[in-house]
């Protein structure tokens, strides 16, 4: 079985069992919900259009099946079985031994059922019905609605594409933690949610030892504690030093976790800890050769991580999707700074359903992500720009707005850039833009911006104010260049035959000498919060990475020794920074 570890140690109880592996999968809709005869198989968690789901079948199918049988004991009718997934794309109904059991829109968060009312004890069927349509004005990030791969839009991914897993509670139970860490006074605020009311006890340690106890009763299901901390390591970019967590309520127990750590833009920087970070960023897509949306394991996702920090990087923009929690405890595991980004193309913001669909699931993946101390900055859309199909509409400026205030409200403790690249609102915390000119041009660019006079295609909404407002600036795209004779790679998907790239260049020699230029320009710039390179690696027909799609690496050792060097290079607002430290 593939992918049988846990998929979110955010938030981990021992009795969990995993679903993956075998299931029945039939393309079409539910006829006989308990008998469902399904003519094929499928490897779960692995969407049907992957190699390693069994079927690889790339072509638009708009609805799927699945089914398999569960075994429940009779201790479980004690309290509540869940059944949980890790994300289903698109719409997702479940039921249970023939009854409906319940349902979530929304591909990329977790949802969880309470199925207890339908099993019993002895051999149960679960059947989970898809409808997932990428045409139909829903989040669907990169996922392409043609017949194949094309430009920077890849292989679609239908249904399951996460673990799914049973879980068991008492009819008391922990629902939600949420952490505050307060690094300036040494102690954190856990906000917990309960069903039920009871004592609470916290235990907090730090590589074994206890550092923090803290212990209250829930009042009206919500319990929040300060607990106090006698050991403070501070959670940095490179050194991801984490405290684990135990919470206990009667008879149930989760483990967790928190990195003590603050963000902010403040004075046109990024402070992480107090202290200027300038953000090396690479773009990161999420696509896997076998495995479409998935991972073949936890290590795979580890080892794009440090491909990342090999080449100097400190983090990435994890671009149009919203990566698995497992993949988001390795980047916290490496302090390693992310932009938490949510697939936000495929939505026309013009239209109320698609908002609709928008809201709704980036507010679940705010919530559910908030406890990771590597999401350094929220970035809910994308390229807002006229619309992606039809250039004569041009997106509501107002989008932008909403998003920034709703996740202002479910966040308060994070920079928001409203939307990278393309209109902006009024509101933001960061002025994004994306730039895959050439040297010479991108260099005219960041000199404007060095004199508070950056160059953006409509930066605010028309009419209302125009200009920039002096917030801290961030380049979240540039670079994206071809060298050494791109080719599309062989794989599952079924994509144009050219391979391409923003820029390109003609050999490792040309590409080196540009991006150390490049980048040596832009670590100069004091009016700069960090960069974000297109891309880590190529993704099908898109062929302008530092590695191929089967994370080959196309450079020589020395080019890699340059990169790196170059990226680590002191920033213009670092050195600042240091020089008034050594002068104390």
């Amino acid at each position: 079985m593939y992918r049988n570890e846990h998929p979110n140690p955010q938030f981990e109880r021992d009795g969990y069992e995993c679903l993956n592996g075998v299931w029945g999968f039939s393309y079409g809709k539910v006829v006989g919900r308990e008998n469902c005869a399904l003519d094929k198989t499928i490897q779960v968690p692995f969407c049907p259009e992957s190699e390693l789901s069994g079927i690889g079948n790339t072509e638009l199918n708009a609805d799927c099946v699945y089914t398999r049988e569960i075994e429940v004991k009779k201790a479980d009718l004690a309290g509540k079985l869940w059944l949980k997934f890790g994300a289903v794309d698109y719409e997702a109904c479940v039921y249970v031994n023939g009854a409906f059991a319940g349902k979530h829109a929304g591909g990329y968060t977790a949802f969880d059922i309470d199925i207890t009312p339908h099993v019993k004890a002895g051999k149960n069927r679960v059947t989970v019905a898809v409808h997932d349509d990428v045409r139909e004005n829903v989040p669907s990030g990169k996922q392409t609605a043609k017949a194949v791969s094309f430009g920077c839009f890849y292989t679609r991914v239908t249904g399951i594409w996460q673990t799914v897993w049973l879980e068991r509670t008492p009819l008391d139970y922990i629902k939600s933690v949420k952490f505050y860490p307060d690094a300036e006074n040494a102690k954190v605020k856990a906000v917990i949610l309960t069903e039920g009311e009871g004592e609470i006890e916290t235990c907090v340690t730090y590589r074994g030892r206890e550092t923090g106890r803290a212990a209250g009763a829930t009042n009206g299901g919500v319990c929040v504690l300060e607990i106090p901390l006698s050991e403070t390591h501070l959670w940095e970019a490179g050194c991801g030093r984490l405290y684990d967590v135990s919470v206990k309520f009667g008879a149930d127990e989760v483990k967790s976790y928190f990195g003590l750590r603050s963000v902010e833009c403040k004075d046109k920087k990024f402070l992480l800890n107090g202290k200027s970070v300038f953000q090396r960023l690479v773009l990161d897509q999420g696509y896997y050769p076998s495995g479409v949306y998935t991972a073949q394991s936890s290590l795979e996702m580890r080892e794009d991580i440090l491909r990342a920090m090999d080449l100097g990087f400190n983090g990435a923009r994890l671009h149009q999707k919203v990566f698995e929690q497992r993949f988001l405890y390795e980047c916290d595991k490496a302090g390693y700074l992310v932009w938490g980004e949510y697939a936000s193309w495929g939505v026309e913001y013009e239209n109320t359903r698609g908002m609709g669909a928008f809201l709704g699931e980036w507010t679940e993946t705010v919530e559910q992500y908030f406890n990771h101390p590597s999401i350094i900055t929220w970035c809910p859309l994308n390229e807002t720009w006229e619309n992606i199909h039809n250039g004569k509409t041009v997106r509501d400026a107002r989008v932008p707005e909403c998003a920034y205030a709703v996740t202002k409200i479910l966040d308060p403790t994070r920079p928001c850039v409203d939307t990278s690249g393309g209109y902006h609102g009024r509101f933001t915390d960061i002025a994004d833009f994306h730039s895959y000119e050439d040297y010479r041009t991108l260099k005219v660019r960041i000199d404007k911006a060095a004199y508070a006079k950056p160059d953006f295609a409509k930066m605010y909404l028309d009419g209302e104010q125009t200009g920039y407002g002096g917030e801290p600036l961030h380049l979240s795209e540039f670079g994206g260049v071809t060298f050494t004779g791109a080719s599309v790679p062989e794989c599952a998907c079924v994509c144009e035959t050219e391979a391409w790239g923003y820029n390109a260049v003609a050999d490792e020699a040309a590409f080196v000498a540009n991006y150390v230029k490049t980048v040596k320009m832009l670590l100069a710039c004091k009016a700069l919060t960090g960069f974000c390179y297109t891309q880590l690696y190529d993704v099908e027909q898109e062929q302008n990475g530092f590695y191929t799609y089967d994370r080959k690496l196309k450079l020589s050792a020395e080019a890699v020794k340059k990169i790196a060097e170059c990226n680590r290079e002191t920033a213009a607002t670092e050195a600042d920074e240091q020089s008034v430290a050594l002068a104390r």
